[in-house]
């Protein structure tokens, strides 16, 4: 109901960005030796077997350009005076990234076996997703956190059921991840707020309003922190649900204090290893930023505090906060849907029974003669 609700029906069509001028072609070709010190490399063309040269950028050619790349290439007349009419425009990498995406599915698959397709298919309906409403949705400025929540919700619906089956203990790890967002959803919001995150240090926010006048980039920040700790937050909900399901499995009659307790032991050791999970994540994507920034005379808060620093640091706190409350939450919501005899106060001290006062039974008596008999 609520993707039928904010469905984004006059969204820019994809692709509505030509990326060459009216003036130039794309062609592709393979980099041939032997490399001259220069800005002029040659390159033998795909489709015609012609030898060129082609104009690449000083950095790519630090970097380091070798024989056998592959690459995009404009075809720009106008640029003869550079001494080449061809300019690199990019490098062809469909080759190595589809040996990886092939070799990702084959270890999944051998390792999870049915329920590793279960999650690669559920992998693919989830990017689905987010390029069919997600995206179109925030180009015509939807509500972000309405559309933060309604990916998320879908995503889990599709991703948790398909990997787990349906199920009490999937459908808890689900409530227990839908709450989890919420509550990184309130909070980011008040954060991007307060914190005056404006989203303008990246060269592509600020590209955007341009194509997309319609687009509120405070509202994509926003909604990126809600999706960034979807899969963490997803990874320690479903632990916590099966643990429980586990101890309740091993000790049918414990009680469900008891049951969330021990959990929650268990889940304190979850929380101390993926505190800095988030962290880690978004620091080796921000490394090449953290070094330029390490280089400028700045004390450690204000670097922390200034530009798209403080937009991270904003994400892995916002996300780490509701990735740590997910985990009683669900946790709770498991010990009190589990099955079993389990009463959900805490267990009564057991006190010692008391020996009982009258006349011995005749079965004591039995016994009681027979243990006085000499034995031969």
């Amino acid at each position: 109901m609520g993707l039928v609700l904010f469905w984004p029906h006059d969204a820019p069509a994809r692709g509505s960005i030509d990326t060459t001028a009216d003036t130039a072609g794309k062609v592709y070709g393979t980099v041939v030796g032997p490399i001259e010190d220069t800005n002029l490399v040659p390159v033998l063309l795909d489709d015609t077997d012609e030898l060129i040269t082609v104009h690449m950028p000083p950095e790519y050619m630090e970097t380091g350009v070798g024989t056998g790349d592959t690459m995009k290439i404009l075809h720009i007349p106008q640029a003869a005076a550079s001494g080449s009419e061809y300019v690199f425009m990019d490098f062809v990498r469909d080759v190595p990234i589809s040996i990886l995406a092939i070799a990702y599915a084959v270890v999944v698959l051998a390792v999870a076996r049915w329920r590793g397709l279960a999650a690669l298919a559920g992998l693919v309906i989830s990017f689905g997703v987010v390029v069919l409403f997600t995206l179109p949705a925030l180009l015509v400025g939807t509500n972000a956190i309405a559309v933060a929540l309604l990916t998320s919700t879908t995503v889990m619906f599709v991703v948790l059921y398909l990997a787990h089956g349906f199920n009490a203990r999937t459908s808890t790890a689900l409530l227990g991840t839908l709450l989890g967002l919420v509550i990184t959803a309130l909070l980011a919001g008040w954060a991007v707020d307060a914190a005056n995150i404006l989203g303008l240090a990246d060269e592509y926010s600020l590209m955007l309003p341009a194509y997309a006048p319609e687009v509120n980039i405070r509202g994509v920040i926003l909604c990126g922190i809600v999706l960034a700790g979807l899969g963490v937050l997803n990874d320690v909900t479903i632990t916590q649900a099966s643990a429980v399901w586990e101890l309740r499995a091993v000790s049918p009659e414990m009680s469900r204090y008891e049951l969330f307790t021990r959990s929650m032991r268990i889940g304190r050791d979850h929380i101390a290893s993926t505190v800095y999970t988030i962290a880690f994540a978004y620091l080796g994507a921000a490394l090449p930023m953290l070094l330029m920034v390490s280089l400028i005379d700045m004390g450690l808060g204000e670097t922390l505090t200034s530009g798209e620093i403080a937009e991270e640091v904003v994400r892995t706190l916002v996300g780490s906060i509701g990735l740590v409350l997910a985990i009683p939450i669900t946790t709770a919501i498991a010990a009190a849907a589990v099955g079993g005899h389990g009463t959900l106060a805490a267990p009564a001290v057991e006190q010692p029974s008391k020996p009982q006062v009258g006349p011995p039974s005749e079965a004591e008596l039995e016994v009681a003669s027979a243990l006085q008999e000499p034995h031969r």
